[in-house]
């Protein structure tokens, strides 16, 4: 699940406005950014595949307890959750981070083969296996994505020709990351999958930053026009 996640963090917006997007789309892609770090340091293992003639299953997740078990997506999503609260002390935006970490497992769960842990150190894996599909795939997630683009382009204005262009630009990246991943191409190492991982992740961020602080929740625009 790729553009899945950021279809969460983007149709979030709707339901906490006054977050900013860079934070709604850090929290589904929470376990992503922790599982490169992981295994830089060690902590986790996977095994690249050769080219096949199925893009999705292009790598083994060999052991990835810490960041993407289901107890530990828990974790995090408190974590997380709370540190933006600390943060901002915005409670509704607290809740729907702290959920949308946790909804990288089950949207994981739904498309991974049987290999997202339940709990460290136990034998126990979960996956329903929608890769087994790329049609299926592609359907699902190209869905998940557009209703997502739509939920946060009608539930926001620009302000300015940078929120105009510069949003519909962050989906226009989104959309080519996804294909390129699906050109069946491998990296050449672990270290350099997750190099790219971190630093596509931090990109996104930010990009989403930029774009979304130049773009007004439609209700907060009405508010604004009410005390003009």
């Amino acid at each position: 699940m790729f553009i899945g996640h950021f279809a969460v963090g983007f149709a979030s917006k709707r339901i906490a406005p006054r977050a900013s997007l860079a934070p709604l789309i850090a929290a589904p892609l929470f376990l992503d950014l922790l599982w490169p770090v992981f295994l830089l340091l060690g902590i986790e293992q996977v095994r690249i595949n050769p080219p096949g003639s199925n893009p999705f299953l292009s790598a083994t997740f060999t052991s990835y307890p810490w960041s993407h078990s289901l107890v530990m997506s828990l974790v995090w999503a408190a974590l997380f959750g709370g540190t933006y609260y600390g943060l901002t002390r915005y409670t509704r935006g607290a809740w729907v981070t702290g959920l949308a970490v946790a909804s990288h497992w089950v949207l994981d769960w739904i498309t991974h083969l049987p290999d997202l842990p339940l709990v460290p150190g136990a034998a126990a894996v979960a996956g329903l296996g929608l890769w087994r599909s790329p049609t299926a795939t592609l359907v699902v997630e190209v869905a998940l994505f557009l209703g997502g683009v739509w939920l946060y382009s009608s539930g926001t204005a620009a302000r300015d020709g940078i929120g105009r262009f510069g949003w519909w630009a962050l989906v226009a990246l989104c959309a080519a990351a996804y294909a390129g991943s699906l050109s069946g191409a491998t990296p050449p190492s672990v270290s350099a999958l997750a190099w790219t991982a971190i630093a596509g992740s931090v990109v996104f961020i930010c990009f989403s930053w930029w774009a979304d602080r130049h773009r007004t929740a439609k209700g907060q625009a009405a508010q604004s026009r009410g005390l003009a």
